[in-house]
């Protein structure tokens, strides 16, 4: 098979194709035929050496996301079987990269995968794993029993977006911050007010929740009303302990029923999905390219 690894730490020159072998499933894993893999930011993080725990010495596989079907199945699975349309996230954080998603073939635990209903096409199934779970757990941090004002930063994003609709199904009132251009969208997401990118959150609170999906650190703390929650997806300087904020900071973990709910909801056309472009996965390195230069709406796809 093929694949696309990261030959050399740097810039996108550094993914190559190569020639890997063909993986085999062994013990409660199964060997997904790649039909789509979703680029993320935290490919390019990889690629780029700038990851938690430290760069990953090349070559690796880069890649998170993944749809397809199942090609064959390893002892001690019961619930996949050959044929099954998949998708599913690699924990890259504990793979790293051995195995990535950025190949034809991935031999992947039965745990990172769910079923992939035929109401959802493989490139928008891909967009989900990462950053719809990543939203729903950053939200289950801000602990809101009730129906609260939430400001989601970054809410053109994957993350954001995702977060802003699921904050909206809770009841929330969602005011979301988006980048110049892309009101539309996010006001379809059901944002109760569009913030354009250029405004000073600080005179947009105070609100009792902040899910800093960028993230911008100090300028969405401003928002917050003292003694509020604060989630972000990258660590950002403490607030003033005089204000009691609790400030949490969301890092994925698997959670294959959380997933397969929101891959439902996705086929049902209760969660938004947004691809921007699908291009082969031989062009990863141009991906990455148009991925860093920004203004990207939506999620660039790499089909094998």
């Amino acid at each position: 098979m093929y694949g696309v690894i990261v030959a050399e730490l740097g810039g996108p020159d550094g993914l190559r194709v190569a020639e890997l072998p063909d993986p085999v499933a062994g013990a409660g894993q199964v060997v997904v035929r790649v039909r789509a893999v979703c680029v993320q930011p935290a490919d390019i993080a990889a690629r780029v050496g700038m990851i938690p725990g430290g760069p990953v010495p090349p070559p690796f596989l880069p890649g998170w996301d993944i749809a397809g079907e199942v090609a064959s199945v390893g002892a001690d699975v019961a619930d996949l079987t050959v044929g099954d349309r998949v998708v599913g996230m690699i924990p890259w954080y504990l793979t790293r990269g051995t195995p990535g998603g950025y190949a034809e073939y991935v031999a992947a635990d039965g745990q990172w995968l769910v079923p992939l209903p035929d109401g959802l096409d493989v490139a928008s199934a891909a967009t989900l794993p990462l950053n719809a779970v990543t939203a729903h757990q950053a939200l289950a941090m801000l602990s809101l029993d009730e129906p609260s004002t939430v400001l989601v930063t970054g809410a053109s994003g994957g993350v954001g977006g995702f977060a802003t609709e699921l904050a909206v199904r809770r009841g929330h009132r969602v005011l979301a911050h988006a980048t110049h251009d892309d009101e539309a969208w996010v006001g379809a997401l059901g944002a109760a007010e569009v913030i354009p990118r250029s405004a000073d959150l600080g005179t947009v609170g105070p609100v009792e929740a902040v899910l800093d999906a960028v993230p911008l650190g100090d300028a969405a703390l401003a928002a917050v009303k003292d003694g509020g929650a604060v989630v972000t997806t990258r660590p950002t300087p403490p607030a003033d302990p005089s204000r009691d904020v609790r400030q949490h900071l969301q890092l994925i973990h698997l959670d294959r029923d959380v997933l397969a709910e929101l891959v439902g909801q996705a086929a049902a056309g209760e969660l938004r999905t947004r691809v921007a472009a699908t291009m082969p996965l031989s062009e990863a390195a141009e991906a990455h390219r148009l991925v860093e230069a920004g203004g990207v709406r939506g999620k660039i796809v790499l089909i094998p």
